[in-house]
């Protein structure tokens, strides 16, 4: 397919890629879509098969606030979604408290003496009237539900996900996320239930308490995708890594290269890019270079990676949950999904489950280049010492590791991100921006099919109508029910800024 011409060319096949392909290739649109890696579609919500199990990178619920992306998963897959209960808990000390946290909950099962140390250090908290606005997340925090919380349900999780101390993430986020909790109101409804009109964590917006999900993951959802957009008349390549974008003045077309890890190099030729590739990638394989000034943009976005270490063990009904948080400080696993809880059909055997064993890490670090084998028997001295498989009970492991997992919101990225869009808008009106990676943005798969379905009405309609980077703005908590309060941890944290 050398020389290969198309009026569009999606880069990656993520479901912003695909939702793209899909709608575009329905109008009987010409679409060729690269895709880096050479066995699935679906990027990071892609499900990966061994052995006939199925796991996610990550869990992805299917909720969300938009009708026309949950049209659109119901087109693609009609029956093959099951409904299944949403359920996940911390665990902290051998026990699983509610999540979101309740106070109630949480001061409960810490037992007497941890709850009144608990109570005494909100209580100092509270009367500390000197130590001014909170500059940072701990500091935050520790103000509105004191140290010893702070210490138990917040600092190892957040550090553990984002690779940054409480101390140096900023008190914005904070309060951005963290609401909803009174650990007052908690208290006095558990001392005397009569007198309060209303039990404290009703007062905290409703969660989804049901979400769809397909039969043997995502990734079932955006193979889906990928055969219709073929079936159309698209095509969908695997194993191409975009290794140069050149936009020919003259011709008033882009020439896309990639590569194959094989060998060998194709040329596509599109009126029209959408790219979901990371930002940070795409302005370094532009041509004609970009400015300095955007180039050095690109280079300061920084990424939080991820790998994930799924575990075969014997069923012992340990847990129900979707996932539950490890709070615990002494060990380096942040997350562990339950896949059959997802979908019994995600594990083939009744008697058998798999367990995902989330590890968050950058690219390149120790985490990162360990050995395979290495990382498997981590997982597996880390499951049994949280007391949640016997040593005998686990079969086998194996690794798959998700670079640039999350955009990292640090100092500066929203005016760094902001110059480089308005560079490329200005420069190439035909090159567009969808996604997570793509925009630099924390979006949600929803948020990010979202982004590809403007984009496309963009593209039929021959100029920028609707406006992608509206998406998500607000980044409420995909899986909140109406409008108020925040009280996800998934939210991207952003570095705080120094006094001067």
């Amino acid at each position: 397919m050398s020389g290969d011409r198309c009026a569009v060319l999606c880069i990656g096949a993520g479901p912003a890629g695909l939702t793209a392909a899909y709608l575009l290739s329905r109008q009987h649109v010409s679409v060729r879509v690269l895709e880096q890696d050479p066995r699935y579609v679906g990027g990071i919500s892609r499900t990966v098969d061994y052995q006939g199990f199925g796991f996610d990178i990550g869990g992805h619920r299917f909720f969300s606030k938009a009708p026309e992306v949950e049209a659109l998963w119901r087109e693609l897959l009609g029956e093959d979604f099951l409904l299944r209960p949403r359920k996940s808990r911390i665990f902290y000390r051998g026990k699983l408290f509610d999540y979101p946290l309740r106070a109630g909950d949480a001061l409960h099962k810490l037992g007497l003496r941890e709850a009144l140390y608990c109570v005494g250090s909100y209580l100092v908290a509270k009367l500390d009237f000197f130590s001014g606005k909170p500059q940072n997340f701990e500091a935050w925090v520790t103000r509105h539900f004191g140290r010893r919380l702070f210490e138990i349900f917040f600092k190892t999780y957040t550090e553990k996900v984002w690779g940054m101390k409480c101390t140096e993430i900023s008190a914005d986020w904070a309060a951005q996320r963290i609401r909803g909790l009174s650990l007052f109101t908690a208290v006095w409804h558990a001392l005397w239930p009569q007198r309060g009109q209303k039990n404290a964590h009703q007062t905290i917006k409703t969660l989804v308490h049901e979400f769809h999900y397909p039969r043997r993951g995502p990734g079932m959802l955006w193979q889906a995708a990928a055969a219709k957009v073929e079936q159309w008349g698209g095509h969908v390549m695997l194993g191409q890594r975009v290794t140069a974008l050149f936009w020919d003045t003259l011709q008033r077309e882009w020439c896309v290269t990639s590569c194959a890890d094989t060998g060998g190099a194709i040329q596509v030729y599109a009126e029209n890019v959408i790219s979901s590739m990371p930002l940070q990638t795409l302005v370094t394989i532009l041509s004609p270079e970009p400015p300095v000034a955007v180039l050095q943009a690109a280079a300061a976005l920084r990424y939080r990676d991820f790998l994930v270490v799924a575990l075969i063990v014997k069923e012992r009904d340990r847990f129900d949950d979707n996932w539950i948080y490890i709070h615990e400080p002494g060990v380096k696993v942040g997350r562990i999904q339950n896949f059959k809880s997802w979908s019994p059909e995600m594990v083939p055997d009744p008697n058998l489950n798999c367990y995902g064993m989330e590890y968050f890490c950058f690219e390149g670090d120790g985490l990162w280049n360990a050995a395979d084998e290495d990382l498997v028997a981590m997982a597996r001295n880390e499951l049994v010492a949280l007391g949640l498989a016997s040593a005998v009970d686990i079969r086998e492991g194996v690794v798959v590791r998700q670079p640039k997992a999350y955009p990292v919101y640090d100092e500066g990225y929203e005016s760094r991100v902001e110059l480089i869009r308005r560079w490329l808008e200005a420069t190439y009106p035909t090159l567009h921006l969808v996604g997570r990676n793509g925009m630099h943005k924390y979006n949600n798969q929803d948020h990010a099919m979202k982004t590809a379905m403007l984009t496309v009405q963009n593209i039929l309609a021959g100029e920028r109508r609707e406006d992608v980077w509206l998406v998500n703005q607000d980044a409420e908590y995909h899986e909140e029910a109406g409008g108020g309060q925040r009280t996800g941890e998934r939210g991207v944290p952003r570095r705080r800024v120094p006094e001067t």
